[in-house]
């Protein structure tokens, strides 16, 4: 850490899975970190008829006892006026902001499923809202307490789904549209000493995909037997937040398991999970044209 003052992120849609994973990791590394959900308690959510566990109220507490200071904000992020009250009150209590980490999404149950994007329910088209609309509507809300942290950093978790064919397509513009969103967010940035970068997760390993992988035979496991957690990426973060050439990065969409060796970090046992970048395409390069 820069050492002058606690560091404070809000990690968004963290009461489970790939949010509720960076959050953890944040604060083993003693980061104040606010996490948002849209419920304190267990939300009752399932999948396949599995039941899907954690909670605000049990990760805020997780966060505190690794070290760190969680603090649970009950925040619908498809509300405007909620996610300006959470940016109000991290100004009340912190004075700035470090890091954002924008991980609200919509997953429909559905959306592992095979078959077009007519066949299955209209309501995949939530995740356009909730993991892009929110996303640009958290940055605009957290910026004026980026701007006077001493290196702030907004992330976006993004997939290789942003270059490839995955999931469909609703799924795949939402994530090329957070990579857009970085890339142009960093330009309004520069000179202010605060970065957007989007990163693109390998397959995660959360009590969702686990199912999934039950559900979907030997090629979708064996895909999770090299897959990241998100605490492994919740690292990376910490990492790329502190990291005296974060601007150099600034725009760019990276692949977090290729950022990984850099900053020395690895799985448990030293399990370096691969970069899918040969089977999965490269992150697009943005064109240096500004039409303003």
């Amino acid at each position: 850490m820069n050492g002058k003052r606690n560091q404070v992120a809000v990690v968004t849609g963290a009461s489970r899975g790939v949010g509720q994973g960076i959050a953890l990791a944040l604060g083993a590394l003693g980061m104040t970190v606010y996490i948002t959900g849209r419920r304190p308690e267990q939300s009752g959510s399932n999948l396949y008829g599995h039941a899907l566990r954690g909670s605000l109220e049990q990760t805020s507490a997780a966060i505190t006892a690794a070290g760190g200071r969680g603090i649970a904000v009950v925040c619908d992020h498809a509300e405007d006026r909620q996610v300006q009250a959470l940016f109000a009150r991290v100004q009340a209590e912190c004075g700035h902001l470090d890091l954002l980490v924008s991980n609200a999404a919509f997953i429909h149950d559905q959306l592992l499923e095979p078959g077009p994007f007519w066949a299955k329910p209209l309501e995949l088209v939530r995740i356009l809202e909730m993991g892009l609309r929110s996303a640009y509507i958290a940055s605009d809300y957290a910026a004026p307490l980026l701007l006077r942290s001493e290196q702030g950093l907004i992330c976006f978790t993004s997939s290789f789904g942003a270059g490839c064919y995955m999931h469909g397509p609703a799924y795949g513009a939402q994530k090329a549209g957070c990579d857009k969103l970085a890339a142009d967010i960093a330009i309004d940035f520069e000179g202010h000493g605060v970065a957007a970068v989007s990163l693109w997760l390998g397959p995660q390993l959360t009590e969702r995909t686990r199912i999934a992988g039950e559900q979907h035979g030997e090629q979708y496991r064996a895909f999770l037997a090299e897959a990241e957690t998100p605490q492994f990426n919740g690292r990376v973060i910490h990492a790329l937040l502190n990291d005296p050439h974060l601007m150099r990065l600034s725009g760019q969409t990276l692949v977090t398991a290729e950022m990984a060796p850099s900053y020395g970090i690895s799985e448990a046992g030293g399990r370096q999970p691969p970069s899918h970048r040969a089977r999965l395409n490269d992150p697009r390069q943005q064109h240096p044209a500004r039409v303003v």
